[in-house]
């Protein structure tokens, strides 16, 4: 085996990729640390170590997928995303850069990569972007239409929430997670009475109905994939059976065809 054969090995070894979810696991408890201003001013410089360390482990394991894949490294979105968040911690983070040292913890994401389950669910979420592109402009149209209506109807009566177009926009969507629109509601009804009826139908369309669109959509995204995949394995063994069975019958074929020529050469009895 080549050297580079031997390293493609050792890179597609399960064991190997244990190793880097078990640094990316320890990295993301160094920088953890590192929000501790007291360990930080105890051991904030063998933190900044073990986090230089953990950045070189990342960096050679990168340099050595890329030599062992060449141009084919690119190809896969998962490894551009990994090369994108180590790239960001080889940053200088001074001057105008001081703030990209916050962005060093996006290195714990590269778990998405490694993570076999994780790379589904991720996958999964961005099948289902389309879908929940729709819904979001639906989900908008209708605080829209909601925030005109209620600034007309409740502008003069809770200024505070309905004033402007602005405000009752954010007022709704306040309204629609849940979050204390009682209080908003009674504040309101006793200067207008029917106006449950506007807050209940407006919770009963953005919450019950239109925010679990959103679930509905990706569970179905996520059962389309997995349906794809399985779909794809079950190819994947017809075509390994299949590949056994020309064997199993070229083989077949041999041997009659040397069967056959035994019989031949046999010389005849009579």
């Amino acid at each position: 085996m080549t050297f580079r054969e031997r390293l493609r090995q050792l890179i597609e070894d399960r064991r190997f990729q244990n190793f880097i979810i078990a640094v990316i696991i320890f990295n993301a408890v160094t920088l953890a640390l590192e929000t501790s201003r007291g360990l930080l001013a105890d051991i904030g410089g063998l933190l900044h170590t073990l986090d230089y360390i953990a950045l070189t482990i990342f960096v050679l394991e990168l340099l050595a997928k890329f030599y062992v894949y060449g141009k084919d490294f690119f190809r896969d979105p998962w490894n551009v995303f990994d090369t994108v968040v180590v790239s960001i911690a080889l940053i200088p983070a001074t001057g105008p850069f001081a703030v990209l040292r916050a962005l060093r913890i996006l290195r714990v994401l590269r778990l998405v990569s490694l993570v076999p389950s994780m790379r589904k669910v991720v996958a999964g979420l961005l099948a289902a972007v389309p879908g929940m592109a729709s819904i979001a402009a639906l989900l908008g149209l209708v605080i829209f239409v909601a925030g005109v209506m209620a600034t007309k109807l409740f502008g003069g009566i809770a200024p505070d929430d309905f004033g402007g177009l602005g405000t009752s926009l954010f007022t709704l969507f306040q309204v629609m997670t849940g979050e204390a629109w009682p209080d908003i509601a009674k504040a309101i009804m006793e200067e207008a009475p029917l106006a449950w009826i506007f807050f209940v139908v407006y919770i009963l369309v953005s919450s019950f109905a239109v925010l679990n669109l959103f679930i509905a959509v990706i569970v179905s995204a996520m059962e389309d994939q997995l349906r794809d995949e399985m779909k794809a394995e079950e190819e994947r063994q017809a075509a390994e059976q299949l590949a056994v069975n020309t064997e199993i019958l070229g083989e077949l074929r041999a041997l009659r065809a040397e069967v056959a020529e035994l019989r031949q050469r046999q010389p005849d009895p009579t």
